[in-house]
């Protein structure tokens, strides 16, 4: 399961190098540009990506795989820690 930007980047990065790509064949096969490429394996956040991964853990799915995301129930007890807080008593 994917905690953060940089463990996900980590994760495009490996599987890049085990494919023996380069980030500028990956850009080219993906369709973005070699800089996105170099900014997420840098585990570079966006708003986007930051959030979705917490909304994802919030709601129980863990992102191992993005073509195999499964649900996972949460349980009122569960460590949700990682959640930033807002406001009073958040």
């Amino acid at each position: 399961m994917f905690r953060s930007a940089r463990e996900f980047g980590a994760a495009v990065r490996e599987k890049r190098k085990g494919l023996g790509w380069t980030q500028t064949e990956l850009a080219a096969r993906s369709g973005t540009g070699e800089r996105f490429i170099v900014e997420l394996e840098s585990g570079k956040p966006s708003c986007q990506l930051e959030k979705a991964l917490i909304v994802a853990r919030t709601v129980g799915i863990e992102i191992g795989d993005l073509r195999a995301a499964q649900m996972t129930p949460t349980a009122p007890d569960d460590d949700l820690g990682f959640l930033p807080t807002f406001g009073e008593g958040g």
